[in-house]
């Protein structure tokens, strides 16, 4: 029987690209690489105006332990280091490298082959691979690897990917399974003695049966078949339906023995220690209704997202929307001019005529917000204290467990702008926290 949690929703899937075997985008003339691609700290920029960089050099070095290096992905030169739009809206330092069309490649220094390594000596190469989470919260993986050793005994690999749209992971694991099991042998090196489970949707069983093949022999590595439901690559979520266990508010997965990563951040990984490959290029689904042709195409960091549209065809509609991350929990964006980064495993073009807006939204108590929550939190409640500027009452509410899964907001035929209202919320707490 397939693995399942409390809640969730089921929106229309439009995965139109899950058929479609990853290209290579053409080679950017240019790359923008922002020096915050991750949870934490920016980096600083290491390299000046009129510098020649290669491939995999480092051009970005951490201010601080939850950060990650970053490193160019084309070689070229650097034209300018200044600030630049970010996709999280922001304008971030940035380095931009004209591209020489060398591919001169500066490979990580590796001391011995990976099996003869201490776990110490892994850990450090991951954060000089700048490798963070690719599920979409980037968070440096270096660091989520010493939180857990000695503290987990199940490894959990996220590859459901439940968001509409996206077939990225879908096709590494069809395309790049080696690679996949490569990195959580890795892993495993670091985790000896714990189980790992490789949780993935049962509208993707064709992955199920590439990943059994690359994983052969090893008892180690199991897979679990999850029911297909919005919001089941939910780190909390996967938890719940493949151990039982609850994360308590406020509580992180390792506070009941567990350690999530990202499918495609595996792989990642097995690249880092396999040909020396610092984490510089990301596999991104283009789809939406704007665009003339669907892909997923594997783009260096760095490379504009026009770009990405190029390789599809352009748009054969007028573009009203641009959406980088999936429907749901994605990030609206102004241009398709911002770049490709490492946490980007989607950009979706809409024609105009899909946008659920009404000009008085009215909560009609309903409660299926409720029901819909996958945290067992209260949508209706916590909206109308947000909406009220009542920040205690948010709080004891539990707000900052909203993970913005949009779930509520998708099933409200009032039409509310719940998950808005909660990010708000969340941020006020946040900062009277702070306070």
């Amino acid at each position: 029987m397939a693995h399942t949690f409390p809640g969730g929703v089921h929106p229309a899937a439009h995965k139109v690209t899950a058929g479609r075997a990853i290209e290579n985008v053409p080679a950017p003339k240019m790359v923008h690489i922002p020096m915050s691609m991750h949870i934490g700290l920016p980096c600083e920029p290491t390299v000046k105006v009129g510098d020649h960089v290669k491939k995999g050099q480092k051009i970005g070095e951490t201010t601080g332990y939850v950060a990650a290096p970053i490193h160019a992905s084309v070689s070229g030169t650097v034209k300018s280091v200044a600030l630049a739009y970010h996709p999280n809206g922001s304008r971030v330092m940035t380095v931009s490298i004209e591209n020489d069309f060398q591919d001169e490649f500066e490979p990580l220094p590796r001391a011995m082959d990976w099996q003869m390594m201490t776990p110490d000596e892994m850990v450090s190469l991951v954060r000089e691979a700048g490798i963070v989470g690719h599920g979409g919260a980037t968070f440096p993986t270096h660091v989520k690897i010493r939180a857990a050793m000695g503290k987990v005994d199940t490894l959990i690999v996220n590859a459901a990917e439940c968001e509409p749209y996206i077939t990225a992971d879908h096709r590494v694991m069809l395309e790049q399974a080696d690679e996949v099991i490569g990195g959580i042998r890795i892993l495993l090196r670091i985790f000896p003695r714990i189980r790992c489970v490789i949780a993935i949707e049962d509208n993707k069983l064709d992955a199920v049966e590439s990943l059994k093949r690359a994983i052969g022999a090893d008892n180690r590595i199991k897979i679990e078949v999850l029911k297909t439901k919005y919001p089941q690559g939910g780190e909390k979520q996967l938890i719940r339906a493949l151990t039982g266990r609850e994360v308590p508010p406020t509580k992180l997965p390792v506070d009941v023995q567990c350690v999530v990563f990202n499918v495609d951040t595996t792989a990642t990984i097995y690249r880092a220690f396999t040909y020396g490959m610092p984490d510089i290029t990301r596999v991104v689904t283009v789809s939406g209704s704007a665009i003339a042709l669907p892909k997923n195409l594997r783009a260096p960091i760095g490379t504009p997202m026009a770009d990405l549209v190029a390789a599809c065809s352009g748009y054969d509609k007028e573009a009203h929307k641009y959406v980088t991350g999936g429907p749901m929990m994605g990030s609206a964006q102004f241009t398709d001019q911002i770049p490709v980064i490492r946490g980007t495993n989607a950009f979706l073009a809409f024609a105009e005529n899909e946008d659920r807006l009404v000009d008085q939204p009215i909560c009609i108590r309903c409660g299926r917000c409720i029901n819909a929550c996958p945290m067992h939190l209260l949508p209706t409640y916590m909206y109308l204290y947000a909406s009220h500027n009542r920040w205690d009452e948010c709080e004891k509410l539990n707000v900052v467990d909203c993970m913005e899964c949009g779930a509520c907001t998708h099933v409200c035929p009032g039409s509310l702008h719940l998950t808005q209202m909660f990010r708000i919320a969340k941020a006020k707490t946040m900062e009277r926290r702070r306070r």
